[in-house]
């Protein structure tokens, strides 16, 4: 499918930067009109992807919460696809799935695993992105399952590279933002430059950009392994949208950490991490 993104027009808040230098907008309350969305992305019929990944105890503790909260939050009233994979079977959520949501469960053998959890992740969503999402979803997420939407997660989120900013590191002197330093890395990032530090925890866009990432990450993991290196998920994924610029930046108020207390600028949480995980 090919759907275009509708251009966001922002409302100015005066407390904090909602744009980029390269004219992205930055996502906070009160900066969208959540009616003038809808009213576009109504007419389009568009299916939302959202995967979230869940092994051996987090499969247990967390994975309930979060499809609850997703149900009630995500994408409402629009339709969606919940794409849970684990190692584990999972039962049907308990709660009563909302009109125009399914799930799909997509089990991995056991003998996939490695100590590498995000790599594996991302390896299997885009094995999967490529054997059937391309052609279900307009959209994709990407979330780890120690969240919980606390409002509504909606269609202003959506966009062609969607970046999720890092909670504790927005607030933070950019000058220390723990991009890899290591001049032999992928993931290197010189002193000096680099725009945000984001979340590993979401990501975002088409199914294609999502699967742009998932390569670009694998041959870079690939490439360090072969030098004797091993960097984070995260300084990755960093050096991706550092050099790929995310066409939309989700404020922290969509993955904030409640074990911060939070600032003046953080108007209403979208989604929080789950407090065991702070």
């Amino acid at each position: 499918r090919v759907v275009r993104c509708w251009s966001l027009r922002l409302w100015k808040r005066s407390d904090v930067t909602t744009t980029t230098d390269w004219l992205a907008p930055i996502l906070w309350e009160g900066t969208f009109s959540t009616q003038a969305l809808e009213k576009f992305y109504r007419k389009r019929n568009l299916t939302v992807g959202l995967a979230v990944f869940a092994r051996g105890r987090f499969a247990d503790e967390y994975l309930e919460l979060f499809l609850q909260s997703a149900n009630k939050y995500f994408m409402p009233g629009h339709r969606v696809v919940f794409y849970i994979m684990t190692n584990n079977y999972v039962k049907r959520p308990s709660m009563e799935l909302r009109p125009l949501c399914t799930f799909q469960l997509l089990l991995m053998e056991e003998e996939q695993w490695w100590s590498d959890i995000d790599l594996i992740r991302m390896k299997v969503l885009g094995e999967h992105i490529v054997a059937h999402i391309l052609e279900e979803a307009d959209f994709l997420f990407s979330m780890t399952a120690d969240l919980i939407f606390q409002d509504d997660f909606g269609v202003e989120t959506l966009g062609t590279s969607v970046a999720q900013l890092h909670a504790w590191w927005y607030f933070r002197n950019t000058r220390n933002y723990p991009y890899e330093r290591r001049p032999q890395s992928s993931a290197y990032i010189p002193f000096g430059q680099g725009d945000f530090f984001y979340s590993g925890s979401i990501i975002g866009g088409t199914p294609q950009r999502v699967l742009d990432f998932i390569r670009d990450y694998m041959e870079g993991v690939i490439h360090d392994l072969k030098i004797g290196l091993n960097s984070t998920f995260e300084r990755h994924l960093n050096k991706f949208f550092f050099l790929h610029k995310p066409t939309k930046l989700l404020s922290p108020e969509y993955g904030w950490d409640p074990t911060f207390n939070a600032p003046p600028q953080v108007h209403y949480v979208k989604v929080a991490l789950h407090p065991e995980r702070s």
